[in-house]
């Protein structure tokens, strides 16, 4: 199946970071936006309190249902945010690493930020995000 994303890397920018630096979809893809996804066990409460990295990996997972309900996979993901509620950069970097090491070779466009709080009880992390789909 024909993919609508495509990841470009700019040689004139630091190779350090990891993840592509832009993308691009072509007119006739369906974008999917997806509200930010947040780890939430199917009853409502939130999972791993207290541990950035077991929240994001649930994070996560429910983007993957999320992304597969509109017809979609991660693959099809054109741009990231993941929101992390802490004031240490090693917090973010933590949530960070799952999320990355889940898109695989898939290093789309990202935003990694620090805040203050999220919207449920003990939530830590939250990943937002775009896909385009060819239909």
């Amino acid at each position: 199946m024909a993919r609508a994303v495509s990841l470009i890397r700019s040689a004139s920018l630091s190779d350090v970071a990891e993840y592509a630096y832009a993308a691009t979809v072509p007119a006739d893809a369906r974008l999917i936006f997806l509200a930010g996804a947040c780890p939430l066990n199917a009853d409502g409460s939130t999972a791993a309190v207290g541990d950035y990295a077991g929240q994001a990996a649930k994070a996560l997972e429910n983007l993957r249902t999320a992304l597969a309900d509109a017809g979609a996979e991660l693959t099809d993901v054109i741009s990231t945010r993941v929101l992390v509620a802490s004031r240490h950069q090693a917090d973010l970097v933590t949530a960070w690493e799952v999320v990355r090491d889940g898109f695989g070779d898939h290093d789309v466009p990202s935003t990694l930020m620090g805040v203050t709080v999220l919207g449920y009880a003990d939530q830590l992390v939250e990943i937002e995000s775009v896909a385009a789909v060819l239909d």
